[in-house]
């Protein structure tokens, strides 16, 4: 049986800043990097625009083979795991391997969550959350769009609505299919969200919100969507965009504790000796404290892994993880939407702002959340403002009361002008 020092089971965001991590705190010890996926690393968040051809499938990899070499890494590929056993530190590989660790992170990430729908299992259906996702449905959008062919999208998501727009520029009659009142729900509140529905519909999609699929049934080459109320859409291509479930199929009598993710204290450790975890696998509180679980975003993925990786090597600046503070930017149609942060509860006391710039026939829609006179959210529509700096100024507590009028007015510049400030 092979030994390292540290194993890191996985390699996107979260993976790759805890061996940044471990390596600027111990240039010797030996590490192992296993993948699961048979090509190099690469962002989910790409993905979209890989569908679109805005990317090309050999440019995107996070890191090269080479990035690994110099790093004194073992990196492996189609290395999944298949179950763990922390008494004796060690992990077992789908192939029958086994792998010691000194000290173990888990950063496998989230598959697609499926829905219950009858009759799912029996059409052919896409998801998107591997490059292999990418191209498969790349290639089935430009055939659906050379037909003029029909699209249903299941989830309105940002992966639904990345998608949704990709299939409408392909030439596609797409119809997007919501349970909940509005799209990109947890994202947007209903004012921004309702923008950006017009402009879908604009450009032809049908967005149908508050509605469910009750059956899924093949129908020629493509499939029939049976929606409550006895409504039917048929599809060429269905694409199911339901959101993403931590990957924790191996953890089975591990001694790992999973709710809706791997719990991890502040420092990402888990409730196993020796095993931290990190990324869209882990279940982290929000910043705010208010006891919703964080949502799995890039920069907290990033932060996580640092955390993570720094807690493992013994780094002596490590700092606890903060909490999550959600940070999404999202582009449709040649048009920009932000969000950062929180909303206001619907039951807001006293000590809650709430301002709102960009009223109805206006382009631009911008939101503010306050609370005490420090940022809680920032949301808009074609509002030019830094997604990054807003997070920091929610991060730091920075009071910006008396600054609210002129970041309402000027978003980006006061930002930057107050962030400036707390650099120096």
């Amino acid at each position: 049986m092979e030994q390292f020092d540290y194993v890191v089971l996985g390699a996107s965001h979260a993976g790759l800043e805890a061996l940044r991590a471990i390596r600027a705190h111990d240039a010797d010890g030996s590490i192992a990097v296993l993948d699961r996926e048979a090509r190099l690393p690469v962002s989910p968040t790409v993905l979209p625009y890989v569908v679109s051809g805005k990317c090309s499938e050999d440019r995107i990899a996070l890191r090269e083979r080479s990035w690994f070499d110099a790093q004194r890494v073992d990196y492996r590929q189609q290395a999944a795991a298949a179950a763990l056993d922390t008494a004796n530190a060690r992990l077992r590989l789908a192939d029958g391997r086994e792998i010691g660790y000194g000290k173990l992170l888990l950063a496998t990430g989230a598959a697609p969550a499926l829905p219950p729908i009858e009759g799912l299992s029996d059409v052919r259906f896409h998801v998107l959350r591997t490059l292999d996702d990418a191209l498969a449905l790349r290639d089935v959008a430009s055939k659906a769009g050379r037909s003029a062919g029909s699209a249903v999208v299941l989830g309105a998501g940002l992966v639904g609505m990345h998608a949704a727009e990709n299939l409408v520029r392909a030439g596609a009659r797409v119809t997007i299919v919501e349970m909940r009142g509005q799209v990109l729900p947890g994202y947007f509140d209903a004012a921004a969200a309702a923008r950006i529905e017009a402009v879908f519909r604009d450009k032809g999609v049908e967005v149908l919100t508050s509605r469910r699929v009750k059956q899924v049934a093949a129908r020629d080459e493509g499939c029939r969507v049976l929606l409550d109320g006895s409504e039917a859409r048929d599809a060429d291509l269905l694409l199911v965009a339901a959101g993403v479930r931590p990957e924790v199929s191996y953890l089975a009598g591990s001694g790992v504790s999973v709710e809706r993710g791997i719990v991890v204290d502040e420092f990402m450790r888990t409730a196993a000796d020796n095993v931290w975890a990190a990324g869209d696998v882990v279940q982290t509180p929000s910043f705010f404290g208010d006891g919703t679980p964080a949502g799995g975003i890039l920069p907290d993925a990033v932060e996580q892994g640092r955390t993570a990786g720094m807690s493992m090597a013994g780094d002596p600046t490590l700092r606890p993880y903060p909490g999550g503070v959600s940070l999404n930017t999202y582009g449709f149609f040649g048009r920009r939407a932000l969000s950062v942060g929180r909303d206001a509860p619907e039951q807001a006391g006293p000590e809650w702002d709430v301002l709102v710039r960009g009223g109805e026939g206006a382009r631009g829609y911008l939101k503010l959340v306050l609370r005490d006179g420090r940022l809680q959210g920032i949301f808009g529509v074609d509002v030019l403002f830094d997604p990054g700096i807003m997070w920091e100024l929610i991060l730091r507590r920075v009071e910006i009361g008396a600054h609210l009028d002129a970041l309402l007015e000027n978003p980006q510049d006061t930002a930057r002008a107050l962030m400036s400030g707390l650099w120096r």
